[in-house]
């Protein structure tokens, strides 16, 4: 057992809220935060596509509006054979909002990957270009 066990077990349960009735792409993410609340997170599709929130910047949104700040990891759950990291969008809020924490990639079959957000997003933009 790992020490992101029950984070990829909860991205896993978030992934059965999905509303993906246009892909049929259901993704779950859980946050941790270092307070050690987790916040989950599942894709909601909308008919004009542009308008889908993430799995993982729904996880985000919940944890910050109800006033969590700093966090340690996150884990993104999706039924693929290869592993799916997070969109570019969900890269920068990913950044933005956790800087270079641990993402945890997994799959329904039991594949796990760790990555960084560093390493997922090199030379990112934040507030210190502006």
């Amino acid at each position: 057992m790992t020490e992101y066990d029950a984070l990829i077990a909860a991205a896993k349960q978030a992934r059965e809220n999905a509303h993906a009735p246009y892909s049929n792409f259901r993704v779950g993410a859980a946050l941790r935060a270092k307070s050690g609340r987790v916040f989950t997170g599942c894709n909601i599709e909308n008919a004009t596509l542009g308008l889908t929130c993430c799995a993982e910047r729904t996880a985000i949104f919940k944890a910050v509006s109800e006033g969590e700040r700093g966090f340690e990891a996150i884990a993104v759950v999706a039924d693929t054979d290869v592993l799916t990291p997070p969109c570019g969008a969900c890269r920068q809020i990913i950044w933005e909002f956790c800087g270079d924490v641990p993402v945890i990639l997994a799959n329904l079959k039991g594949k796990v990957r760790h990555e960084t957000m560093g390493t997922l997003l090199p030379h990112a933009f934040d507030s210190s270009f502006l």
